[in-house]
């Protein structure tokens, strides 16, 4: 089984070609979509339900939003409690259609081959940004290389929702640390990557283009609250980099 988890916060204007792009899909496996709702306040549960009720699907949340951190960790527990096969995947993609699925099954093939944690990159030889402003480019490359010094992570790119997951690592996460992530914003994407290395997985980059003019209304990502969020990460958890 591979499991879609979709953090979805009003994205009423996303999910029908969202929906265009999921089912264009040609997997193998079969395939589960987990809405994980962050207190969405227009059609978005509505419209999931219309373009997906072909599938098998489950929208998560209780209406209240707590950020991306809160939605992905409903999302996770959820598989986890739900998942009887340990060789099944957990994919987790943004709701806004910024993530190629193209390159979707390189991905799953190399997670096949032993590779625990799959992440689109941006930042490796090969991939990069679309109609992405220079600051938000500024700052997001300086922000991954502040923490992959200190937290002494050998990966380009830290907080790309698009990633594949053995279930297996996503198991020794939760074992070690309770809870898969803690951190209730964006900042929620360093904190796994880094509790995944911390349990020895293996990971490696595929390059994605990232094609920003695909999504429908404003990001949701605030980047100077996102900026202060990745420094208070910092500061929590200075442990992380004598390690």
């Amino acid at each position: 089984m591979i499991y879609f988890l979709i953090p979805v916060f009003n994205e009423e204007l996303n999910i029908p070609n969202l929906f265009t792009e999921l089912n264009a899909l040609y997997l193998q496996e079969e395939l589960f979509f987990v809405f994980s709702d962050d207190g969405s306040s227009d059609q978005t549960k509505n419209l999931i339900q219309q373009h997906f009720a072909q599938k098998q699907f489950v929208i998560l949340g209780d209406g209240i939003n707590r950020g991306p951190g809160a939605a992905f960790n409903t999302g996770f527990e959820w598989i986890l409690s739900s998942s009887k096969n340990p060789n099944d995947r957990v994919v987790t993609i943004e709701a806004d259609c910024t993530s190629d699925l193209s390159i979707l099954p390189v991905m799953l093939t190399l997670n096949q081959m032993q590779y625990d944690l799959v992440l689109a990159s941006v930042y490796a030889q090969g991939g990069g940004f679309d109609k992405t402003s220079f600051f938000r480019k500024f700052t997001s490359a300086v922000a991954n290389f502040i923490f992959r010094f200190l937290f002494n992570v050998q990966v380009l790119t830290l907080s790309s929702f698009y990633r594949v997951y053995s279930i297996d690592i996503l198991r020794k996460i939760k074992t070690a640390q309770h809870s898969i992530i803690s951190e209730a914003g964006f900042i929620c994407m360093l904190e796994v990557l880094v509790k995944a290395i911390h349990q020895k997985a293996k990971v490696i980059e595929v390059p994605m283009k990232l094609h920003s003019n695909k999504r429908r209304g404003q990001s949701k990502m605030k980047v100077l609250k996102t900026m202060f969020q990745y420094f208070s990460f910092l500061l929590k958890n200075q442990w992380a980099s004598r390690e």
